[in-house]
């Protein structure tokens, strides 16, 4: 039986990494992975908001350029657009292997449970209901508002891991997850009106007890 020359996620990250250079650029990216191209942007941008590293001030400028590239899924674009200005936009490798090294496991999932399936997300209509997803889940990143960025963009993430594999069923979970985004994003803003950042800051805390108390707790 011949075996399968398809590449994984993690296969198309390893590759950026092993490129000559000391730094990435978002053009080499353009370049390489065309037909992947925006799945791998998606998965590339989100990663720094959606994981608990030290990444501040990327939520902004990344959620405005996924807000273009969901906008040209919508309309159907096959090869991702963007502006000279963010083609020029580069990171160092030591950032990108802190990055990919802390989304290790979320990587690690991938190998084992996405696979192509329900190619619907191949399809027009698919790829405009992701690209609408991504709007609204990169306009809900611009906007600074405290603890609403990582949900958003792990939606983001999960959409770029399903659009590179062609799973349409790791598509829907992500869906399902964006509407638990909006709504938490919509309960903070319901702290900030009522109680103020007092309200979000006992909220973050409440959180951070919550996962320590998980990971203390014996199995």
């Amino acid at each position: 039986m011949m075996q399968s020359s398809r590449h994984s996620l993690s296969d198309h990250l390893k590759e950026l990494l092993e490129l000559p250079g000391e730094r990435l650029t978002v053009r080499t990216i353009a370049n390489r992975f065309g037909d992947k191209g925006f799945g791998l942007f998606l998965v590339i941008l989100s990663l720094p908001s959606a994981l608990p590293v030290p990444a501040s001030g990327y939520s902004t400028p990344f959620g405005v350029l996924m807000v273009l590239l969901g906008s040209q899924l919508v309309i159907g674009r096959a090869r991702p657009w963007l502006p000279e200005r963010a083609l020029n936009a580069s990171a160092s490798k030591t950032f990108a292997r802190k990055i990919f090294g802390a989304a290790a496991w979320i990587l690690k999932w991938t190998e084992m449970l996405v696979r192509p399936r329900m190619e619907w997300i191949n399809a027009r209509p698919g790829q405009a209901l992701m690209g609408g997803v991504v709007i609204f889940m990169g306009s809900l990143m611009i906007v600074p508002i405290p603890m609403t960025n990582t949900f958003p963009a792990f939606v983001i993430f999960m959409i770029g891991v399903a659009l590179t594999e062609d799973d349409g069923l790791t598509a829907l979970i992500a869906l399902a997850t964006g509407i638990l985004a909006a709504a938490f994003y919509i309960y903070v803003v319901y702290l900030l009106a009522t109680l103020g950042v007092d309200g979000v800051l006992e909220l973050k805390e409440w959180i951070k007890a919550v996962l320590l108390q998980r990971e203390t707790d014996p199995a």
